[in-house]
């Protein structure tokens, strides 16, 4: 693997997260700042009660914490989080907590699922922010998983859109977390998988005056170098000469053209071995119009996020060399700008895409299945991939059917299917799986070409199905899932994890995938 150079400075640094041995029982870290406890619901349903560590922390204190914790209104649901500054001496008084936090946090952990502590950990982040060192015990004997998920939960609540008003008018996380009886490798993982959620967010919110098809293919070439990737970028002459048609007639009305970005970790191997092949195609529309067929002027406002299939794939072969995961995997970024243009592709045009396969076009806002279209039969031609997986913001029929909390899932493979369900439900990104209605397929039918890339006018309802039909003709005979972020890529308000906005929805979910048995 090529050497590793230094890190771009695109995406900002994550806080910092150190395991500590020990207990609330032994002497904490000089300077901490604040000590935080987890606290469930009474077994009565009334009040709460203090969790791991608190015993020891009476003890030190001189306090009764059940006590403390239900007068200061503590909660005992995952994510809640109350706040208490204990007084300090005055004068030459001796108080039970002298030399220890004077700020503690009781934070709600539920049932210490997983899930829970994910919401715990980003309750810590808000609670914590402007702050020095912190402790706590909060993840204490939860076990690798449970301590990734708090870990995990820490780090992405801590995240902030990296704008100039953000960093005047907000404190930064905690400079360092420190778990006791914390647990490295989970610490490590934890790490990669935010740092990909991360990824995605940040480039999903740079403005599209700034974010083109050629600025985003310089920023993957940048981070797949720095981390040792093979990275290979298709311009628009390159596209042109290999048929890709449904790229160049989506971004045939933008002045900046589009690009085909392919980044490729291999694990090291055994020379015999031959590591499974994955290859994740992702939309990238760095900005949506609508084209000819044009958005309404509230409909625009957030489509700078609609590459975010494309972010997704590109963190997602980051965080899978850094954890080393034992598949091969490819990330190929379809990237286009659909704008008006003179030159803008019209409804009722014809397209050729890649592999020949002729597409009749009658709504130019449906873009993201034509460029991905091309990437897939790219995949399925040049790539030999054992699983495809797209990812897209594809359709307002996806967020109708599931609101913004889950992601679509289509595939014709059971298992596939089942893999990345689990895999979701594990990384706290929920996949639902719908159906491939094959009654659907004749929708896509054309009566001048070989397929109409939308239902036709007489059929009505179900278009992220007939979207998901329309992606799988292009995927030859090779394992394929395909995720309709639209709905859970952006949030309208900041919930737990999750901020407001671009979310990187669908790259910890794959990363937990990846990590196992395909």
């Amino acid at each position: 693997m090529p050497t590793r150079r230094r890190v771009p400075a695109i995406v900002p640094p994550l806080p910092t997260v150190q395991a500590a041995p020990g207990t609330v029982a032994d002497p904490l870290p000089e300077g901490a700042e604040a000590l935080l406890l987890p606290v469930t619901a009474g077994t009565d349903g009334d009040g709460v009660e203090p969790r791991e560590g608190a015993v020891e922390a009476a003890v030190r204190y001189g306090i009764d914490f059940g006590d403390l914790a239900e007068r200061s209104g503590a909660g005992g649901t995952p994510g809640d989080a109350t706040t208490v500054v204990l007084p300090r001496p005055h004068g030459a008084t001796q108080l039970p907590w002298t030399g220890l936090p004077h700020r503690l946090a009781f934070i709600g952990v539920g049932d210490r699922s997983p899930a829970a502590l994910r919401r715990a950990g980003a309750a810590v982040s808000r609670v914590t922010r402007g702050l020095g060192t912190v402790v706590t015990s909060i993840a204490s004997g939860a076990g690798p998983a449970g301590q990734q998920a708090f870990v995990e939960g820490y780090l992405l609540g801590a995240y902030r859109h990296p704008t100039r008003a953000a960093k005047r008018s907000q404190p930064g996380p905690a400079q360092a977390l420190v778990l006791l009886g914390g647990d490295d490798e989970a610490i490590r993982l934890a790490g990669i998988a935010a740092r990909a959620s991360w990824t995605a967010r940040v480039l999903a919110v740079t403005p599209s005056n700034t974010k083109n098809p050629a600025w985003l293919a310089a920023r993957a070439t940048e981070l797949a170098q720095a981390a040792g990737l093979e990275v290979e970028v298709l311009d628009e002459k390159a596209l042109a000469a290999q048929g890709f048609g449904g790229l160049l007639a989506v971004g045939s009305g933008s002045a900046a053209p589009p690009r085909l970005v392919r980044v490729t970790y291999r694990p090291e191997v055994t020379p015999d071995a031959r590591p499974s092949h994955v290859v994740v195609v992702g939309k990238g529309i760095t900005f949506d119009t609508g084209g000819l067929s044009i958005k309404p002027r509230t409909g625009m406002v957030s489509m700078k996020t609609d590459m975010t299939g494309a972010a997704v794939a590109l963190a997602t072969v980051l965080g899978a060399a850094q954890a080393r995961v034992p598949h091969e995997v490819t990330a190929l970024l379809a990237l286009a700008e659909n704008a008006v243009g003179v030159s803008s592709y019209r409804p009722g045009d014809v397209v050729t895409v890649r592999g020949g396969t002729t597409v009749e076009v009658t709504n130019t806002d449906a873009e993201g299945r034509m460029v991905l279209a091309d990437a897939l039969v790219h995949a399925d031609l040049t790539l030999d991939p054992d699983v495809l997986v797209d990812v897209a913001t594809l359709t307002g029929a996806a967020t109708l059917a599931l609101g913004r909390t889950h992601g679509a899932l289509f595939s014709p493979d059971d298992e596939l299917a089942a893999a990345l369900t689990e895999a979701g439900a594990r990384s706290g990104e929920r996949l639902w799986r719908m159906p491939l209605v094959e009654d659907y397929r004749p929708a896509i039918d054309s009566t001048i070409a070989d397929l109409h890339h939308v239902a036709g006018a007489d059929f009505h309802g179900g278009g992220a199905i007939t979207a998901a039909l329309f992606l799988q003709q292009f995927v030859g005979r090779r394992r394929w899932a395909h995720l309709d972020v639209a709905g859970p890529a952006r949030a309208s308000s900041a919930a737990h994890e999750m901020p407001e906005g671009a979310t990187g929805f669908g790259a910890r979910a794959l990363l937990t995938w990846l990590s196992g048995e395909l």
